[in-house]
């Protein structure tokens, strides 16, 4: 089968053009959506369902130096900065910093309770686990955006 100059071929142009164009800011801002929304369900108790494993988690590693509520309140201020700072297109290279400490943050549960993240070692994952693996996607668009931060492009 020829394609070449084809209405086919002609649409894909077209199609890969815009996503060239417009892929990075749509990662961007989808991601930033994601942080915000994640951290601002934070600052309301039983809204979120990482809630009760990031606040052990952090309490764990605080050896109990930091009451639930500040653990929080710090992690959605946390993540809402970084929402904000991708939404807005400002501070990128902190914004992505606190992206990537923040990942390091939520896999430690693998770690520390892995009898609450896999319902089958190695296999089956809880919710919970979900919740925490769902984040390498998120720490990748962070390497890809952060590929950009200085005005690179993507090379395929």
């Amino acid at each position: 089968m020829k394609f070449r100059g084809s209405t086919f071929d002609k649409i894909d142009l077209a199609v890969t053009s815009w996503m060239s164009a417009h892929g990075i800011t749509l990662l961007r801002l989808s991601v930033g959506i994601v942080f915000l929304w994640f951290g601002g369900l934070k600052y309301f108790t039983g809204f979120s369902p990482a809630e009760e494993i990031a606040t052990r988690t952090i309490q764990t590693l605080s050896f109990g130096l930091l009451t639930e509520k500040v653990i929080l309140y710090g992690l959605a201020t946390w993540e809402v900065l970084i929402g904000l700072g991708l939404l807005l297109n400002i501070f990128l290279r902190e914004t992505l910093l606190l992206l990537f400490l923040q990942m390091v943050g939520t896999f430690m549960p693998v770690f520390m309770f892995p009898s609450e993240v896999f319902a089958s070692f190695p296999f089956s994952l809880t919710l919970e686990g979900q919740y925490i693996f769902k984040n390498l996607v998120l720490l990748s668009a962070g390497i890809v955006l952060g590929a950009t931060v200085r005005g690179a492009k993507i090379k395929t």
